[in-house]
């Protein structure tokens, strides 16, 4: 473990609690009776705090939908100097996607894994955009980050104003404390940040990196599960929650950094944002083990719609259709009778983003490694490569139950188009050799009936010349 990481948190339990549950009303309390009873925002909050929402829907969202907690604080979060645009500025981070950042291509792009500066950079320094669509501004669209850093943040918060971010660490623990108190998010698992909230990141391992997916306008929820039933996926009482955690000390200096339009933008204060003492409420921070999914899969013929494997879903206003699925491909049985087990070759009216935590990808044989990315867009034609097509119906009829074990690829799928930001499209991590893993694929057309009648059709067309 990194030692200045180490001594920098000793308020870091190993065995942190959590609260559980997906969509519940929370409350926790730091100090017993902390938390006001009976009402909100009493004359007078219990130990003197201050009573302060936070809301991540319209206060006129149906109840159903509608998200906000109350925090009972030392002092409120309005208590900080003007905001300023940081210096230096990112440059790296969008919120609006059009031609003057970014570029719309139809060809399959693939990254290799970036490797971690060896220059000091925390978390906020180490994110930058490579994809996305729609705006911030109109409250719709995604934003698809990675991020690199080897550094934890010091005497700063950071929050998006912009939207919810969906973190999927991919090497090393990132350890995150929030205004609902802290987690421990390791590779093969999420967190779920929500728009607005404060967070650290810091690095108990030194090194990091991963995926962010950050959706505008809306929050992720459950998918339906229709036909499967009551049970199945992702259950709720697997995603964890933190419990109230307090800090009341003074920080001279202390730096608020907020995404606001895909800007970063800076306030001065002069205490913790993390001197929560108690809160209430269902807008929460969360994380989940992805272990813990429950697959499902064909048993008798076909390969099943990677839907099936979706963990979490931000709807849009037309019933089915996502502005961002998160959907993963985790270990599991594939038993398919007379059938072509690895995903088929599609064409696909969604944009896929895909990203390897671990193992190989039973599409890729090559190329495809832990830490890198593809994207393929709306109607761009993808499939399985060369070698993986091959081998596979080498195996012929005989071929009986397979288990995929040690990997885990996710997809980012959205019913919206990216357009790709420069400094993605001219990443020295690009593999411009991509598309040379279906240029071997080869005609297995045997039928010769079939080779008669076209060249029948060929003699036609050259006697009416």
């Amino acid at each position: 473990m990194d030692s200045e990481n180490a001594s920098r948190s000793p308020e870091f339990p190993a065995d942190l609690k959590y609260q559980s549950g997906f969509g519940n009303h929370f409350s926790s309390e730091a100090i017993a009776g902390a938390l006001p009873l009976n009402q909100n925002s009493p004359l007078v909050c219990p130990y003197g705090l201050y009573a302060e929402q936070i809301s991540g829907t319209s206060f006129t969202s149906p109840r159903k939908l509608n998200q906000r907690s109350w925090l009972y604080r030392v002092k409120p979060s309005v208590t900080h100097e003007p905001f300023k645009p940081r210096v230096p500025s990112h440059g790296k981070l969008v919120s609006e996607f059009n031609e003057s950042n970014s570029s719309a291509t139809p060809t399959q792009l693939r990254w290799k894994p970036v490797e971690v500066p060896k220059a000091p950079i925390d978390f906020i320094d180490g994110l930058y955009t490579l994809c996305g669509a729609g705006s911030s501004y109109l409250r719709h669209g995604f934003a698809i980050h990675m991020y690199a850093a080897n550094k934890s943040m010091d005497n700063c918060a950071f929050c998006s104003a912009d939207g919810d971010f969906l973190l999927v660490p991919q090497e090393g623990r990132l350890w995150i404390t929030t205004e609902f108190g802290k987690l421990q998010v390791s590779p093969g698992e999420v967190v779920v940040l929500p728009q607005g909230v404060r967070f650290v990141v810091e690095l108990p391992d030194g090194p990091s990196r991963g995926y962010v997916a950050e959706i505008f306008g809306t929050h992720f929820q459950l998918p339906d599960l229709g036909p499967i039933g009551a049970n199945g996926l992702a259950s709720p009482r697997d995603f964890l929650v933190p419990v109230a955690w307090f800090d009341q000390s003074s920080h001279p200096g202390y730096v608020i950094v907020q995404k606001f339009g895909g800007e970063l933008f800076t306030a001065k204060q002069d205490f913790s944002p993390f001197n929560v003492v108690a809160w209430h409420g269902n807008y929460v921070p969360y994380k989940y083990e992805l272990s813990k999914f429950c697959p499902y899969n064909t048993v008798l013929i076909d390969h099943s719609d990677p839907s099936i494997n979706t963990v979490l879903t931000a709807p849009t206003d037309k019933p089915g259709v996502a502005l961002l699925d998160f959907v993963i491909f985790p270990p599991r049985w594939l038993v398919a009778e007379h059938t072509f087990r690895p995903p088929y070759y599609h064409r696909n009216c969604m944009s896929e983003f895909m990203g390897l935590i671990y193992g190989g990808y039973e599409a890729k044989a090559d190329g495809f490694v832990p830490g890198g990315a593809s994207l393929h867009s709306c109607m761009t034609p993808h499939g399985p490569d060369t070698k993986t097509y091959e081998t596979t119906i080498a195996l012929g009829n005989e071929a009986g139950p397979c288990r995929i074990a040690n990997t885990l690829a996710f997809m980012f799928e959205s019913c919206l188009v990216p357009r790709v930001c420069r400094w993605a499209l001219e990443s020295t991590y690009m593999d411009h050799d991509y598309y040379q893993c279906w240029i071997g694929l080869k005609s297995h057309f045997t039928c010769e009936l079939g080779k008669e009648q076209n060249q029948d059709l060929q003699n036609g067309l050259e006697e009416k010349k």
